[in-house]
């Protein structure tokens, strides 16, 4: 629980969590639970939707870490396309699913899970992945400017971040010490 994603233990020990058969496992369902968490969302202007799948990637980053939660942002953003196909499909946000996992997974993995914790990596998801990003890939794709997708995509992530914390405290508490109980896929 000690080491930090700075020290070589860490990366090693992520990179383990391949070859622990209940860990792709556990993948495989947040995928799946990404997948069907996908189906329902609320759209809040041109492609700007609050979705909630960031629970099942968060929850499971927190447990596979940050090597198996970059595999798991390919799957979910994929499976996720050919199950809810919303347009044509574009990289950019199969690159955004895998990074989003990827920062969970640092403030995550091996770690405790502090209010602080939590909102500094989803406050991080947001301002980089979801607006960020987002901001780019709605441009390319709809051909509007960047600011315009930006100031949209800003204003959602900022009011939703308080609760979007609560949520992931919640659902961090109580399925990580369920997990950890049970042998975490030995």
């Amino acid at each position: 629980m000690s080491c930090s994603p700075f020290c070589r233990e860490y990366w090693k020990s992520a990179a383990k969590e391949l070859k622990k058969p209940g860990s792709i496992v556990f993948a495989a369902l947040m995928v799946s639970l990404s997948v069907a968490v996908g189906s329902f969302f609320i759209p809040v202007g041109i492609n700007l939707r609050i979705y909630f799948t960031f629970i099942a990637s968060a929850a499971g980053a927190a447990v596979y870490g940050p090597v198996v939660a970059l595999i798991y942002g390919v799957a979910a953003d994929l499976v996720g396309f050919l199950i809810h196909p919303t347009g044509a499909f574009f990289p950019g946000y199969t690159l955004s699913t895998m990074l989003s996992a990827f920062i969970f997974a640092l403030f995550f993995y091996k770690s405790r899970i502090t209010v602080i914790k939590v909102f500094f990596a989803k406050l991080t998801v947001n301002l980089l992945i979801n607006v960020g990003l987002g901001a780019l890939w709605s441009s390319i794709l709809f051909g509007k400017g960047y600011y315009y997708f930006l100031a949209k995509s800003i204003v959602k992530n900022v009011l939703m971040l308080p609760f979007e914390v609560v949520i992931l405290m919640l659902i961090l508490n109580y399925i990580l010490p369920t997990v950890q109980n049970r042998g975490k896929f030995q």
